[in-house]
């Protein structure tokens, strides 16, 4: 039966004796859509925090009518053209929340070649991705992995281990040459990476359809602040394979004699400069935990320790300047100075958005008399 809006009035609100609320249906609309003793009602909070009742079975006919189409795009590549540019058209398409791209070859010439490359491109960048299609002159590409299979916050949580892993190894690169340490940083920056980009599909699929809950957050003012989050982390893993390419530019100098030097690093700086940099990292991860438990006075108590660490910044920075270093060996040094520098910043950063997040929830419990 189709029924026009109606305006049943207002009904009070009503407390039984074990504490819970209860309001009364309007007979009429319960008759005329056959509800009875046991139906069952979904509640769904809307966006402007007033309450939607829908009654199961037209639940389930509406569900049942709704066909969810995939989102399926092609891209055509002209070998004639850069191929980097197609492949950042695939890159948006899969950041937009593209179901299935289809990617086709124009020319035959060299299609084995750009389906390669593609292929490499998909493997490095797309989390969930899946080559589900192939033809001669076609790549089909789908995206299978869903919000509900990998959350935002385990999503973020899995980018700092991994950022921060790279960095350590970064580190130790400088005393420990070690070919496999140098392959494990690039490796881990393509990794955090690639959960990036998933991080922001998800996050815009949320902005875009109103998810917040569905993704696990609380309010919609997280988007930005997991916006901002997934930015430094993903630059933390970029100066680690900063300061990996510095030294391996370095080792290759020593390594084809070009340079002599007997002892490259120093370990009156080494010492307080790895020290430095563990507290950097600390820092990071002891913020990121406040993010998720959303704790205003740690958060408040980093940003303050933040400012403890500026004299000893001063006295690393006057160190190195004092040393009679050779200049690709300073470089590096400064770089690593400048990393972890960053990374402080970043916490104290990340430290400031829990502060703005939950500053509200924690004040609107405070009462005055």
């Amino acid at each position: 039966m189709l029924m026009t809006e109606k305006d049943l009035g207002y009904r009070r609100i009503q407390c039984t004796g074990r504490g819970a609320y209860i309001i009364s249906l309007p007979k009429g609309w319960v008759e005329d859509i056959n509800l009875e003793r046991g139906s069952e009602i979904a509640f769904n909070i809307q966006p402007d925090n007033t309450l939607l009742l829908t009654p199961r079975k037209i639940a389930e006919k509406q569900a049942q009518n709704t066909t969810i189409k995939p989102k399926e795009y092609s891209i055509n590549i002209d070998q004639k053209e850069d191929i980097k540019s197609a492949l950042r058209m695939t890159r948006a398409l899969y950041t937009i929340g593209a179901d299935i791209i289809h990617i086709r070859f124009k020319n035959q010439e060299n299609t084995q070649k750009y389906k390669t490359e593609t292929k490499n491109f998909v493997r490095d960048t797309f989390l969930g991705a899946e080559i589900i299609d192939e033809t001669p002159n076609q790549i089909t590409l789908q995206i299978f992995i869903k919000h509900t299979e990998f959350g935002i916050e385990k999503a973020v949580r899995r980018m700092s281990i991994v950022a921060l892993s790279a960095n350590r190894n970064a580190i130790t690169t400088l005393t420990d040459p070690n070919p496999s340490l140098s392959e494990s940083v690039i490796q881990t920056r393509n990794e955090v990476n690639r959960l990036g980009l998933y991080i922001i599909r998800q996050l815009k699929h949320g902005i875009e359809h109103n998810l917040h809950r569905e993704l696990g957050l609380q309010t919609p003012k997280e988007f930005l602040l997991y916006r901002i989050a997934v930015n430094d982390i993903e630059n933390i893993a970029e100066n680690a394979l900063n300061i990996i390419n510095n030294i391996n530019a370095f080792q290759k100098l020593l390594d084809n004699q070009t340079l002599f030097i007997k002892e490259p690093v120093d370990e009156e700086i080494h010492e307080p400069l790895t020290n430095y940099y563990a507290q950097a990292q600390q820092l990071y991860e002891d913020a990121v935990k406040a993010m998720f438990k959303r704790d205003y006075k740690d958060a408040e108590k980093l940003i303050s320790k933040r400012e403890t660490f500026v004299n000893l910044e001063k006295d690393l920075m006057m160190l190195i300047s004092s040393k009679k270093l050779d200049p690709n060996v300073s470089a590096i040094l400064r770089l690593i100075f400048d990393n972890a520098k960053r990374i402080m910043d970043y916490a104290r950063n990340l430290s400031e958005l829990t502060l703005n997040l939950t500053a509200e929830e924690l004040c609107a419990t405070v009462t005055y008399k």
